[in-house]
């Protein structure tokens, strides 16, 4: 299937999509969710996979309850979390190859995260990867978070392009409610959640990595 429409630009998630960082936040929440004395079922923190801070603690309220110390979990599974992201998180397969397609057609590239500016300047720092954007938005540096079309609207302006121009790459739900919400061409490369119907629906395609993104904007003749 080809892309729609000529691709004039193409906006990255990072966690999942990017960095195989999805899983560290998982292992660090599950870890620390042990040592307090209770388990953190997967399908709870699936439920987390997209949100800001804000989203992701009300999941957590509402499986824990209000008596249970949230702020002092964030605080040791962040510990956690960059015991491992400091030595280096994984990039997903594809990243440098599409990456690499992208800065010789000359099309614009921007990362659209729910992180923090400082954790993105860091994971993507570490592999070099800053100088091969043309701008990262992270958490708080627009209007209202993932699912709201906020994040990608946003990220549409800075480009000066019109939303329907532009490619938005996500793994996560809230994430592809928001590309789609914008009005952007969305795929959805899977990570931590499955494809739903609502995601096919929103979705002009379902890809099995960033490998396959790259072959649809190949055929995409050069403009």
């Amino acid at each position: 299937m080809a892309l729609p429409r000529p691709v004039k630009a193409v906006v990255f998630d990072m966690d999942g999509l990017l960095l195989d960082s999805e899983c560290v936040y998982r292992d660090a929440l599950i870890t620390t969710a042990a040592e307090m004395g209770t388990e953190l079922p997967d399908h709870v923190f699936k439920r987390m996979v997209g949100h800001t801070w804000p989203g992701s603690a009300a999941v957590l309220r509402d499986h824990f309850g209000e008596g249970f110390d949230i702020d002092a979990l964030r605080t040791r599974s962040v510990e956690l979390f960059y015991e491992v992201a400091d030595a280096g998180l994984a990039l997903k397969t594809g990243v440098v190859e599409i990456l690499d397609l992208l800065e010789a057609r000359g099309l614009p590239r921007a990362v659209v995260t729910s992180s923090r500016r400082q954790e993105a300047e860091h994971h993507l720092g570490g592999h070099g990867l800053l100088d091969r954007f043309d701008f990262i938005l992270a958490n708080g540096e627009y209007p209202a978070p993932k699912p709201d079309p906020a994040p990608y609207l946003a990220a549409a302006t800075r480009l000066g392009l019109a939303p329907a121009e532009v490619l938005a790459l996500e793994d996560s739900h809230n994430g592809v409610r928001a590309a789609a919400g914008a009005g952007m061409m969305t795929i959805m490369v899977p990570d931590m959640l499955e494809p739903t119907a609502e995601m096919h629906g929103l979705c002009i395609r379902i890809a099995r990595d960033l490998h396959e993104v790259r072959g649809l904007l190949e055929a995409q003749a050069p403009g």
